[in-house]
């Protein structure tokens, strides 16, 4: 008597190309497959294709390094104007290209929450790559992490930037001096509004868009016109008053604001009043805050003004010697006020 005994058949695992799972970071060929489909193709370039632990570039010789990492927890992870990817880029771009420098190569990380539709990630990706264009950096090297449903808001991305500095002379917080003037490079506070329009915590519409962008080339046309670009500053978290107030005390001198000249635009000026907001202590993420010396302001303003992301630059102050680390502003009824530092987060997670 004989027995047929049939071969065993192995299902096909289940490839799970719709949702993040666990599995996507368990370091096995889900996750080699996430990493190769979703994220090498659209930020493909020679050092991340490598495939090892870490990108491996030559920088130029004889050369000064500027390095910055940031973290990025934006809730929602798409708003008007930008999303968490762009942001990611810029963010890391522009705190590279505050201390002189040209951003060249940056890294990222990503925790993943269980749940999150791959979609979405693409969508994310392709928005980095988009930024990561327009800024001429290359994402050389990065990580994949993957949390319980609950552990997270979707997505964060976490990116260092390492760039080379150009500036042939100190650029920074410690540099500013008495009789330097004080520009801004456009209307502050759109990036913190449209992230809370998008939340639905406004109570009403407007068509206000974050300006988040990379500044990188705005700020070498600063550089190539004058030597006397002192400090560079993007007022993210705590806006323009918490970065005009880190200046001041880095450099102990006071910082003397007028009022009537800030550029806030209407739908961000009846939000913060509505709120109980002040428009210089909103986010921006597009934005500069730029102390030059006042023989070259002229030209510095000139420049920036043809410039995509700094056509909307003005003078909004100076830089006196006392009452040293302190930010001042003259109100438009002739009276002068203290602007301090905030003591607790204004927004959750605006950046």
């Amino acid at each position: 008597m004989t027995t047929d005994i049939q071969s065993p058949i192995c299902a096909m695992p289940h490839r799970h190309t719709e949702k993040i799972v666990l599995g996507h970071g368990s370091g096995g060929k889900m996750m080699t497959d996430l990493i190769t489909q979703t994220f090498q193709p659209p930020l493909a370039n020679p050092a991340l294709d490598a495939g090892n632990d870490a990108g491996v570039v030559q920088p130029p010789p004889h050369t000064k390094l500027a390095i910055s990492t940031d973290a990025h927890v934006v809730s929602p992870l798409f708003f008007p104007g930008g999303d968490i990817g762009r942001l990611a880029i810029c963010g890391t771009v522009n705190d590279v290209a505050m201390m002189g420098a040209t951003p060249l190569y940056l890294t990222a990380s990503f925790i993943l929450e269980e749940g999150l539709e791959i979609s979405i990630l693409e969508k994310v990706v392709a928005s980095m790559q988009s930024a990561a264009e327009e800024a001429n950096v290359q994402v050389i090297a990065g990580d994949t992490k993957v949390v319980e449903k609950g552990k997270a808001d979707g997505l964060y991305i976490s990116t260092s930037g390492v760039g080379v500095v150009i500036a042939a002379h100190p650029v920074g917080g410690e540099c500013a001096k008495p009789g330097d003037v004080v520009i801004v490079s456009g209307t502050i506070g759109d990036h913190g509004i449209a992230v809370l329009e998008a939340r639905g915590d406004l109570g009403f519409q407007t068509q206000l868009k974050s300006d988040v962008a990379p500044l990188n080339h705005l700020i070498r046309e600063m550089l190539n016109v004058s030597d006397q670009v002192r400090v560079l500053r993007d007022p993210t978290r705590g806006g323009v008053a918490s970065a005009l107030n880190e200046i001041a005390q880095q450099s102990g001198v006071c910082v003397t604001l007028n009022e009537s000249a800030i550029p806030v635009r209407p739908s961000v000026a009846a939000a913060c009043e509505i709120l109980g907001f002040d428009p210089l202590y909103i986010a921006n993420e597009g934005k500069l805050v730029a102390i030059v010396g006042p023989e070259d302001a002229p030209k510095i303003l000139d420049i920036m003004r043809q410039t995509r992301y700094g056509e909307d630059a003005v003078i909004i102050g100076e830089v006196q010697e006392s009452p040293a680390g302190r930010l001042l502003m003259k109100t438009a009824l002739g009276t002068t006020r203290v602007v301090d530092v905030l003591a607790g987060e204004l927004l959750p997670r605006i950046c």
